[in-house]
Order: C-alpha cells, then sequence, then structure tokens
C-alpha cells in the first residue's frame, strides 16, 4: 500500500486513546522485522532511521531509505518513514526525498534559546515541505555526543511552562518530553514521572513522544500511553532480540558461516518483540 505519514498514524492512534510504535533500522533485516511484527499485530507502524544510523551507512541516507520505501509499500498495514534525531542541517534537507513524511529535528543538546530558535528554523523549512517534525525539550540522554545524564537529576526533566513557550515559539507538531527514560537501556528498570507527565499532557495541545522506552517496563509504557504519550520509540529493544537470538544461534552452532542462518534468526526474534510490544501499547485503558 502507499507509505503513510507520521502525522496521519499518530493523528489516529490519539483518536484511539492509543499510541504508534516508532520503530529505529539500522539494517534491512530490522526494516523487515519491523514490518513482519507489525503485519502480525495488524497495525500501524513507523520506520525510523536516525542521524547515527546513517552515519554507521557510511553517511549515506538513501540506500536504506529506498529500501524502507520498497518494503513499506509492499507491506499488508500503513508503513510511515521517520528521520530522527537529526542534527544536521543537510540531512534535514534530505528527507523529503528520500521518502520521508516526518522529521525528529534534535537541538535539545543546546541551551534553552538556542534550542528554541534553531528548532524554529527547522520547522519553518520543514513545514514548508510537507513535513511533520518533532523537537525535544529537557534531556532524556544516552544519546551519543551527549554527556552522561542521570534521569533523575535536577533540571533534566521538561518542565510544563517551559515547554508551553517552545512550542508556541517553535511551532513544532510534536514534543519528545523527558520524563524519566534514558536512550539506549538494556534493562528495563526505567522509572516514569506520570505526575510530570499528566501536567505536560494538560499544559500541551501536541502529541507526546516517548524516548528511551526500551528501558520501561510493559506497565508503565501503558501508564505513559493512558497518561497521553501519542508516539513511542523503540530501538535498542530490537537490537537486543536481534544480538541474543544470533549469539545462541552460533554457540549452538558453530560451524555456521552462512550469514543468512543466524540472520533470520536475528530478524524473527526482532519480529517478535515488534509484535509484543505494540500488543502491550494496544492494551485496554477503560
Amino acid at each position: 500500500m502507499p507509505l503513510a505519514t507520521t502525522g496521519e498514524l499518530v493523528g489516529l492512534a490519539a483518536e484511539a486513546r492509543s499510541a504508534v510504535a516508532a520503530f529505529n533500522v539500522i539494517t534491512l533485516e530490522h526494516v523487515e522485522a519491523v514490518i513482519a511484527g507489525a503485519e502480525t499485530a495488524d497495525a500501524p507502524v513507523v520506520l525510523q532511521v536516525s542521524q547515527n544510523a546513517v552515519k554507521f551507512r557510511y553517511g549515506r541516507l538513501l540506500p536504506l531509505a529506498r529500501a524502507a520505501v520498497a518494503a513499506a509499500e509492499s507491506a499488508d498495514v500503513p508503513v510511515a518513514l521517520h528521520l530522527d534525531h537529526v542534527q544536521s542541517d543537510d540531512l534535514l534537507r534530505q528527507a523529503p526525498e528520500a521518502g520521508f513524511s516526518s522529521v525528529m529535528y534534535d537541538a535539545a543538546r543546546l541551551p534553552y534559546a538556542e534550542n528554541l530558535a534553531a528548532t524554529r528554523a527547522a520547522a519553518d523549512w520543514a513545514h514548508a515541505q510537507g513535513l511533520w517534525i518533532e523537537a525535544e525539550l529537557g534531556q532524556v540522554g544516552g544519546k551519543c555526543g551527549r554527556p552522561p545524564l542521570d534521569a533523575h537529576a535536577p533540571g533534566a526533566r521538561t518542565d510544563p511552562d517551559q515547554a508551553r513557550d517552545f512550542v508556541a515559539g517553535t511551532e513544532v507538531d510534536a514534543l519528545a518530553v523527558a520524563i524519566g527514560s534514558v536512550h539506549a537501556m538494556t534493562t528495563r528498570t526505567a522509572t516514569l514521572d506520570h505526575g510530570l507527565l499528566k501536567r505536560l499532557s494538560a499544559a500541551l495541545s501536541v502529541p507526546l513522544v516517548l524516548h528511551g522506552s526500551s528501558g520501561v517496563p510493559d506497565d508503565g509504557l501503558v501508564a505513559a500511553v493512558a497518561g497521553g504519550i501519542g508516539k513511542v520509540n523503540v530501538g535498542t529493544a530490537l537490537n537486543a532480540a536481534m544480538t541474543g537470538a544470533v549469539r545462541d544461534f552460533l554457540a549452538a552452532h558453530p560451524e555456521a558461516v552462512d550469514s543468512r542462518k543466524y540472520l533470520s534468526v536475528g530478524r524473527e526474534a526482532m519480529a517478535r518483540e515488534v509484535a509484543r510490544i505494540i500488543g502491550v501499547l494496544g492494551r485496554d485503558r477503560a
């Protein structure tokens, strides 16, 4: 089917009092696994390519993006493409022609005034191209290029009043908020501040996004969606599923040299995790 747009999927999720799952992809196996998992769950999904993933692919966006577009157009469920954690204006400007309907422009590392100015400039350009744009306020932490951060440190969390001013000043379409999660967590021990989330949801009219979701237990994700999160970003959980499955396969088959043997096992493990996470996000919250 034709590519969906991220804005459309987030809007539909909001109407259903749910959240759309957005999975970061690095290889074609990631792309195929996310789509297979979404098809199993019979749910729409967002494929996310981060600036770090582009760096891994020798700095070239198009090879993975074109593979993702082709896979998405062959999917049995709606699939959108999102360019994630973009700090480079050059990369931002490649998004429309590469098939992306949305971008997360990441200037959260900058002081507030600089973040606002840079994000407003990015939003103006993105909207002129028909792109839906997400930004971040507060410090989720755990991304390459940022100092280590305690998610519970003073000043790390997103302030509701500042967030209201930031959204008004930048005119972004969605805001990633810092409420206790951390990128790249390999343990599911993050404790979210649901009281803060409630205040952010009341203060803002745009969808809220949870980054670092791999470290959040299932019950925390369910509560976050009920509290106003409309888009849930997942990356590390897929890498952990793939790496664990491949490691186990190679330990059991030390003679294996055909990469298809272990990559298929890793792809299946990721697909199962995708379906499981989508199921968690879709739990009845009545």
